[in-house]
């Protein structure tokens, strides 16, 4: 169950950013603790729910926080065989498998990534708080691909600046539904919250985030298309909403893809196969990379055929 906290924005509070507001009001929680509220849609104004930490406040606005029970989602160490890419006191790479749930989460209690990097590692960053220790960046539970995870708070800070800094380059391989007539083209579209359905996201002008994705065509086929795709923002689904969006979902993509798909895969068709950066002590850059797993490759081989 969620822990309510309410309060009322007197006068002279109004005219305040949503974010501001709360840092003020809860210092309890830090400006990133705030922003990870937001962005779960656990922050209500007015009983509304608001992702927007920019919005300004009025007199006599009633603002809501839903906060979780950590007790019930507290992430325990849980002995689970890693594909571990790289590993030094500060930094841990990953190789993950798909269908492995990253952190702790409703309808996930355990058997996570973070339960098996706590039994790995001897320590984690704790910025994240118990139920996210280590983790700098996510994957979807289906998307496989390397992975990066902080062993201390320093590691964490320079690791997660440069993504938001757009210095740590993450590459995706992923196959997608129809022909894309450019061999390479940005998706530039702000994602935020699905207006309707809270568990899925959407390119959203008015409150959406800002979001760009670059791609380029590694092979056609009759009815799909290989393509690669770079990272410059980090917005949740990204990949899977910005292909979506122009008209190409991933294959196998369940929220965004087409209905009654029959692929011999659970989940979408999207690897994470490259990720560099500038290690946080010895500021060496770093590059690492993960094969595409078998069962996307033998999805990849069904339709070589189709190839024109």
């Amino acid at each position: 169950m969620n822990r309510k906290l309410k309060t009322q924005v007197l006068l002279e509070k109004a005219g305040q950013r949503l974010d501001v507001f709360l840092v003020g009001e809860f210092p309890e929680f830090s400006r990133s603790h705030v922003q990870r509220l937001l962005d779960g849609g656990a922050v209500e104004v007015n009983g509304r729910s608001l992702q927007k930490s920019a919005y300004r406040l009025e007199q006599g606005d009633q603002v809501t926080l839903l906060i979780p029970d950590l007790q019930q989602t507290i992430a325990l160490p849980q002995q689970m065989d890693l594909d571990v890419l790289y590993e030094d006191g500060d930094v841990i790479v990953i190789n993950k498998p798909r269908g492995l749930v990253v952190h702790p989460a409703p309808g996930h209690a355990d058997g996570t990534l973070v339960n098996a990097l706590l039994a790995h590692c001897s320590d984690l960053s704790g910025i994240n708080g118990i139920i996210r220790p280590g983790i700098v960046h996510r994957l979807d539970k289906d998307t496989s691909g390397v992975m990066l995870a902080a062993k201390n708070d320093h590691a964490h800070v320079s690791l997660a600046a440069q993504i938001k800094q757009k210095t740590a380059a993450r590459k995706y391989v992923a196959l997608v539904h129809g022909r894309l007539r450019e061999d390479k083209g940005t998706i530039d579209a702000p994602i935020g919250r699905h207006h309707s359905d809270r568990k899925k996201m959407a390119v959203e002008a008015k409150h959406g985030k800002s979001a760009v994705t670059h791609y380029s065509v590694l092979q056609r086929y009759a009815r799909f298309s290989l393509v690669s795709c770079q990272l410059t923002t980090g917005r949740t689904h990204q990949i899977r909403v910005h292909m979506a969006f122009i008209g190409h979902p991933v294959a196998g993509d369940p929220k965004y893809g087409p209905k009654h798909q029959n692929f011999a895969i659970e989940g979408q068709a999207l690897h994470s196969a490259e990720i560099e950066f500038i290690h946080p002590v010895n500021q060496k850059t770093l590059s690492f990379s993960a094969p595409i797993p078998d069962d996307m490759v033998q999805l990849i081989k069904s339709v070589e055929h189709e190839r024109l």
